[in-house]
This record gives C-alpha cells, sequence and structure tokens, in this order.
C-alpha cells in the first residue's frame, strides 16, 4: 500500500444552523456588519451591537445614511466567527424592518451599547429578526487513495 507524499486537504462541508443556534452564536459576537440602501445603492457599514429579545439594537448618529434607513426599511444584519487557519467558522445573517425605538428599548440600548465609533450615537435603531439563517463551516478530512491496492 502506497500513500501520497502529503496529505490532500480537508474538505469543507457547510452545514445549515437552526434560528436557536443563530441566535446563540450572534450573543457572541460583539460586531457584524448592517446592509441597507442608501440613494438606491447597497450599503455596508460595520458596527458593534447588541441582542435585545430577539432583535439587533445599534447606537447611531442622528442624521446619518443609517438613521434615515431606520424608517420602516427592509435591511439585512451579518455577523460572523471565521479561522482562516483552519477554514472553520460560521455566519449568521438576518433579515427584517430597522425602527426607531421607543424610549423604554432604548435605554437599554444607551445603557448597555458603548459605541466604538466617535461622536453623538444616541439614536437607538432596531432589525428585527424576521428571517433568521446561518451556516457553519466545518472540515471533514479526505482519506487518501490507496494505489496499488
Amino acid at each position: 500500500m502506497t500513500l501520497p507524499a502529503t496529505a490532500p486537504a480537508a474538505a469543507g462541508v457547510l452545514l445549515p444552523l437552526a434560528p436557536e443556534e443563530c441566535l446563540a452564536l450572534l450573543a457572541t459576537r460583539p460586531f457584524g456588519r448592517v446592509v441597507f440602501t442608501h440613494r438606491a445603492l447597497p450599503a455596508v457599514l460595520p458596527v458593534n451591537f447588541l441582542l435585545d429579545d430577539g432583535a439587533v439594537l445599534l447606537r447611531v448618529q442622528p442624521g446619518s445614511a443609517l438613521a434615515a434607513a431606520a424608517g420602516g426599511s427592509i435591511v439585512a444584519f451579518q455577523a460572523d466567527d471565521i479561522d482562516a487557519a483552519t477554514r472553520t467558522g460560521w455566519s449568521v445573517t438576518a433579515v427584517g424592518r430597522a425602527d426607531v425605538v421607543g424610549d423604554e428599548v432604548r435605554q437599554r440600548a444607551l445603557a448597555g451599547l458603548t459605541p466604538w465609533a466617535g461622536g453623538e450615537r444616541d439614536h437607538v435603531v432596531r432589525i428585527g429578526l424576521e428571517q433568521l439563517t446561518g451556516r457553519r463551516l466545518t472540515q471533514v478530512p479526505v482519506l487518501p487513495e490507496v494505489v496499488g491496492a
């Protein structure tokens, strides 16, 4: 039996995540990306966030493009944790309506979420998680072919 000189790379497998797993994974990350429409084009911004009662809360600047998109527009939110060295990780994407929140939710967000970016960010946007999907990338070792068996 002869084995190859170098072992073949592992094969990646994408596995779907249940909504409960998606929420649990989102809770482990401090930042993600929000996708919204700005001037009829897609815009993507990195944001830190707070997961609150099944929704994503963001602190944004009043008058910003993202604040303007929060008038009931449908947006996407994505977070992940990828290990490039092992080619493993996960990604969760949520789609939902972005709205400005009321006082009670706003107070929780202001207390529990410190913005990473500077400037006044006391405008709180809530993204409902109406569609929640995720995938986990795992590696499955590829067995070497047996030559001359």
